[in-house]
């Protein structure tokens, strides 16, 4: 890689990843800049990675087996049934996955990015400027800084990709994600920490599995997702692809939450929800978002900032990493910029586009259009979810494509 110069704005999971990427190709001087002061933090929400997935990373050098983890091998789904405290579970399927404590595999990504790199923090890119010869950033408190090429890791209201292409955003779904940890309490009823748990109701399911606590032990991760109530603020509020802002909207979608739970929910993993503390839990509005290409002149795009895809998918953080490892491989394999942008664009565009479609597919028939779930048993559920993934697993995309090699 002959670029003198590479700027990653935003510092997040994408962001470590890209830097550590163009790093290790060579790149002379890298700096990061990422709008949170001091380390990131977050609200110990849980993620997951394919075990395929995550051998393909480590073997990239990404990931290793020591970043805390709890591995799944199986997804049951579940209605209520009466009284009974796990409810039943009506259909299960091979789920091998590990879960982790999104912070904690922040910071083991954060502590791979090389010491060579500036990583600055409390530095918000508010515009990017390209010319022939290279890219200015403008910063929130009136720097401008110069580099050769950037590389936009921002997330889903990227400033970068905004510079690219103008007006483009990403699209509200219809529907939210209501997100949370909560931790075990004694008295509880046993379960199998490998076990994933989907619990459904019309208009929306939950998924729930353990997660790694940053303190040790581990912690209930979920999130749930379904339509909100029908509100002309709601609608107005969610519409606009940012956070929700605190106070009245948070509490009506609060108080609706537990309407839901109360009335769908088996006993126990009802607890598990409505025992999370309010610092432990957020609402997520759901956003689809595809770009034409990944790479415009001296700007490139990572992560969500690229492509903005359904949780139900299970590849969002893993298409992040993958995203790192072909952008190091594009730089590898010689060339300037335009090459390498090339190389890039033509790897992960279609890849992105691709899981965005899946996720569209898997929150139309989990969310949008739910089937009649007491009618369910095996058989049902595997036509169900084999017409959702237009094929089976280990070609569909779901938990993240297969990364190219050479």
């Amino acid at each position: 890689m002959d670029e003198d110069s590479v700027a990653v704005v935003g510092g997040s999971i994408a962001g470590c990843a890209t830097a550590q990427a163009v790093a290790r190709a060579g790149a002379g001087r890298v700096t990061v800049f990422e709008r949170a002061g001091g380390e990131l933090r977050d609200r110990g929400v849980g993620i997951g990675l394919h075990d395929a997935r995550f051998a393909e990373l480590e073997a990239a050098g990404y990931v290793d087996s020591s970043m805390p983890w709890s591995g799944l091998n199986r997804r049951v789904w579940t209605i209520r049934d009466g009284d009974a405290e796990l409810g039943h579970g009506f259909a299960e399927q091979y789920f091998p996955f590990r879960s982790y404590n999104w912070g904690s595999l922040w910071h083991e990504l954060r502590n791979r990015v090389p010491e060579s790199v500036t990583y600055h923090t409390g530095a918000a890119v508010t515009a990017v400027e390209q010319d022939a010869d290279g890219v200015t950033l403008k910063l929130a408190d009136g720097r401008q800084e110069r580099f050769g090429a950037v590389i936009g890791a921002d997330g889903y209201r990227s400033v970068v990709r905004e510079a690219m292409f103008p007006g483009l955003a990403p699209d509200y779904a219809g529907y939210l994600g209501w997100r949370g940890t909560s931790a075990p309490v004694a008295g509880d009823p046993e379960t199998d920490g490998a076990e994933a748990r989907v619990v459904v109701f019309p208009g929306g399911h939950c998924m729930m599995y353990l997660i790694p606590a940053a303190g040790g032990g581990f912690r209930m991760n979920w999130v749930l997702y379904a339509v909100p109530p029908d509100d002309p603020d709601l609608l107005l509020d969610l519409r606009t692809p940012t956070s929700l802002p605190p106070g009245r909207v948070a509490a009506k979608l609060t108080a609706y939450l537990r309407d839901l739970v109360a009335e769908h929910f088996p006993p126990y993993w009802g607890r598990c929800v409505l025992r999370t503390a309010p610092e432990d839990s957020f609402i997520q509005p759901i956003y689809d978002l595809e770009v034409p290409r990944l790479a415009v002149g001296r700007l490139l795009l990572a992560g969500d900032a690229a492509t903005v895809v359904r949780p139900h998918t299970g590849g969002g953080s893993v298409k992040a990493l993958q995203d790192a490892t072909a952008l190091e491989a594009a730089c590898r394999a010689g060339g300037g910029w335009p090459e390498i942008a090339a190389a890039y664009d033509a790897d992960r565009t279609p890849v992105g586009a691709a899981m965005v479609a899946l996720g569209r597919r898997l929150g139309r028939a989990q969310v949008e259009e739910t089937p009649d779930w007491q009618k369910m048993g095996q058989p049902e559920f595997d036509a169900w979810w084999q017409e959702q993934n237009q094929g089976p697993d280990r070609s569909s995309g779901f938990g993240g494509h297969a990364l190219k090699r050479g």
